[in-house]
């Protein structure tokens, strides 16, 4: 993933805000960590005023569930109704909802305003105006160290009334972060999304109906993999392979087997949980709880790139008597591990809410969309279908590692990788069928799709070979545009990346190619790590004619 950064990273807007002393908690500093030109990292002072104080606490008053009892799966939508009448007349109901909508903008802005305050403002002005001159996205992360700031809905934040909240902008792309952290490991793209959706236990569940219990727990999972799964665009080169595989109450042990046997890059939590010191709790079952410290150090080692909490509170620290813990929140604390993007909620949300938004963010992942722009467009589903005035679009909030671009995917193949016979390469029909054929053995064959197949022993290839000297990405066959006039035969070629290298079988017997790239001819016989591995052979063959 570090590889894929650099032209996203320059294009980064990194503030830091934290309290400057315990003696005197309305003072605060603001940071500009990154900044696309040098000119850029300033620093400010601000004081957090008795107006905005005001703004936040009325907010909370109007939209925060945490001060209620905590019932799970209380729709959020429902919280402004706390203000209408006994009678319910429409009259009322209009104007609790004209005051919420005056009431969120009312913070978005002040919070604007306090942040972005004269040396920030002209920064965050000038980096705009280079992506916007480069015809490119800006990020813009915020790093809150001061844990009672941590809840705030950061995300609301918008410049001036009309103009949209920062987290709904799919030009700046907004997300939070911290520096507290490793460097993030090169794990590299992928070629499909995978997902590990584990539904935990669910307190609203009668624990003395267990088979009831069950059964709802088994709709659902099979709706969110439903969910997970859907496909709502087949364009050619955009639709990826999507594989939902789901552990339905499963023990800490048995979760952790799960990861470690399976190559997953997404995980999918919905069930109970609770803030907590280390973390937060996650209820796996009933009495099988599992804390975020030590999620987090199984899906590090697991390579999980990006990881989502359909819970309570999953992104508000734990608080001692009236203090909040710092590095608390399970978000936060996956983060600091070295989790490179978290999704977690910022309050209660309602199941069709929920439901919502995780459909859309699945949808732009597979469309390889970013994490924080998926998440934006996700987040503009949930305010048009629940409004502005309520608190659905606010609730996600997305921690991305300082060193993640957002990529999980490989980007839509180009020319060269696409299938001879396709309109747009001599505008000729399919003339040819390409695979893969195994000599020996049960003669198995594999169709190389769009001019392009990946081969090596994880499971994201189009190829898997379960060899042990195969490499875990070894090598891809793929079609290139001839720079001459077009043969009657389209060209391949086989390019290797692994350990070990690549035998083919030329006119001089086998030969071994390592870290380079080989013409292929139909007829061409390969193995792949070892003199000794599955014997292949690579075919171009005239298409049937129907």
């Amino acid at each position: 993933m570090t590889a894929s950064m650099s032209s996203s990273e320059s294009l980064c807007l990194w503030l830091a805000l934290d309290r400057l002393t315990a003696a005197d908690p309305e003072h605060y500093a603001i940071w500009v960590l990154k900044s696309p030109y040098p000119s850029g990292h300033v620093h400010h002072d601000r004081i957090w005023s008795h107006t905005l104080s005001q703004a936040w606490q009325t907010w909370q008053s109007m939209f925060s569930l945490r001060g209620l009892p905590q019932v799970p799966h209380v729709p959020s939508a429902y919280v402004p109704q706390l203000m209408l009448d006994d009678n319910g007349d429409s009259s009322a109901s209009s104007q609790t909802n004209s005051y919420s909508s005056r009431l969120m903008q009312h913070l978005g802005l002040n919070l604007w305003q306090w942040l972005f305050d004269g040396p920030v403002q002209s920064s965050l002005d000038h980096s705009r105006g280079i992506a916007q001159g480069q015809s490119t996205v800006m990020r813009l992360r915020l790093e809150v160290r001061d844990p009672e700031l941590i809840s705030v809905p950061w995300e609301i934040m918008q410049s001036q009334p009309g103009r949209p909240a920062v987290a709904l902008n799919q030009q700046i792309l907004f997300s939070r972060t911290t520096s507290a952290v490793d460097p993030l490991a090169d794990w590299g793209l992928d070629n499909g999304l995978r997902i590990l959706l584990v539904v935990g236990h669910d307190a609203a569940a009668a624990d003395d109906d267990r088979a009831a219990a069950t059964l709802s727990l088994q709709k659902e999972a099979d709706l969110l993999k439903n969910i997970l799964e859907s496909r709502a665009d087949s364009r050619p080169g955009r639709r990826v392979v999507r594989q939902v595989d789901v552990l339905l109450q499963p023990s800490p042990a048995d979760l952790i087997k799960h990861l470690e046997r399976y190559r997953y890059n997404v995980f999918f939590y919905a069930g109970h949980g609770v803030p907590a010191p280390d973390g937060g709790l996650l209820f796996l079952q009933p009495k099988a709880t599992l804390n975020g410290t030590e999620l987090a150090q199984v899906l590090t080692r697991c390579r999980v790139k990006v990881a989502v909490f359909n819970t309570c509170w999953g992104a508000q620290p734990e608080r001692s008597g009236q203090q909040a813990i710092p590095r608390s929140s399970l978000a936060e604390v996956l983060l600091h591990h070295g989790v490179p993007a978290v999704l977690a909620m910022r309050d209660s949300i309602a199941d069709e809410e929920a439901l919502s938004f995780i459909q859309v963010f699945a949808q732009a992942l597979a469309e390889r969309k970013p994490v924080d722009e998926a998440v934006a467009i996700a987040r503009q589903h949930l305010l048009t279908l629940y409004k502005f005035n309520q608190p659905a679009w606010t609730l996600p909030v997305l921690y991305m590692h300082p060193d993640f671009d957002g990529e999980l995917l490989t980007p839509m193949p180009t020319d060269i990788t696409r299938l001879p016979g396709d309109s747009g390469i001599g505008g000729r029909t399919n003339t040819h069928t390409i695979s893969l054929r195994e000599i020996g053995g049960d003669g198995k064959v594999w169709p190389i799709y769009r001019g392009l197949m990946r081969v090596g022993r994880l499971p994201d290839n189009d190829l898997v070979i379960a060899e042990p000297w195969v490499s875990s990405k070894h090598a891809e066959i793929f079609y290139r545009r001839a720079a001459a006039a077009e043969s009657s035969e389209p060209t391949y070629f086989l390019r290797d990346f692994s350990r070990y290298g690549t035998y083919y079988l030329s006119d001089q017997g086998w030969q071994q190619i390592h870290r380079q790239e080989v013409p292929l001819s139909s007829g061409t016989q390969l193995r792949f790590g070892s003199s000794d591995g599955c014997l292949l052979e690579f075919m171009i063959e005239p298409a049937a004619q129907s």
